[in-house]
This record gives C-alpha cells, structure tokens and sequence, in this order.
C-alpha cells in the first residue's frame, strides 16, 4: 500500500475532484450536446453573448475536457511518483474553465449560479498552490 505526505494526499484528492467535476461536466456536454445548447440559448437569450452559444458552448467544452483529462493523467502520475506537473496544469485549465463559466454566468445575471461556482474555484486554487 502507498503512502502519501499530507501534501501528496491532498494534491491526489484535488485533481481527482477536477477529473471527475470537469470530465463528466464535458462529456454530459458532448452527449447532450442538443440539451445543453437549448438550456443555454434559452439562458443568454437577453445577453451581448446570444448569439454565440454555440461557439461558447464548444469552446467550454474543450476546456473542460482538458481540465478533465489533465487532472486525470495528473492523478496517475501522482500516484506513480512522477511529479505533480500535469496535475497542476489541470488544475489551471480547471480554473480557467471556472473564470470562463463565471464570466458567462454574471453576463447573464445569473448571480447565484454564479454564486455556486465559488467553491469549485477556491479548490482550483488550492490545487494550483499546492502543486506549485
């Protein structure tokens, strides 16, 4: 059984959070792709950002996805004693994607779904410190 430092525990439980947070968020965005772009039409429908949804809509997509992966092969890596480096890069796009929801959300005036973005950052944060 391996052990891990307080800090190795932490980085491994953070970008785990990430992979599974912002792979299933992209892959629901992939195989729901109708769904998700109807709510999000209907959501930005009184923005500047209405009409480009679509292009949005892919765009958060790869980031999540990169976010995801990343913070997934950051996982193995850690695991496998090959330093945090792909980690920490998943936990940027990780936070990149937060600041790119955000964004959206307060555009639309979403202010509590924006709200609810919050935590997810503050532990984009705290991957990005911790792995630095």
């Amino acid at each position: 059984m391996m052990i891990f430092s307080t800090i190795g525990a932490v980085e491994v439980l953070i970008a785990a959070f990430l992979a599974i947070l912002f792979l299933q968020s992209g892959l629901d965005k992939i195989f729901d792709w109708k769904g998700n772009l109807g709510w999000l039409t209907g959501h930005f429908a009184k923005s500047p950002l209405a009409g480009m949804v679509p292009l949005l809509l892919g765009i958060v997509t790869l980031l999540e996805l990169a976010a995801g992966a990343l913070s997934a092969v950051g996982v193995v890596f850690l695991i496998l004693g090959k330093g945090s480096s792909l980690a920490l890069l998943g936990a940027q796009f990780s936070a990149f994607s937060i600041i790119a929801l955000f964004f959206g959300q307060r555009i639309a005036k979403d202010y509590a779904g924006a709200a609810t973005l919050v935590p997810y950052f503050l532990v984009c944060l705290a991957g990005i410190y911790v792995m630095s």
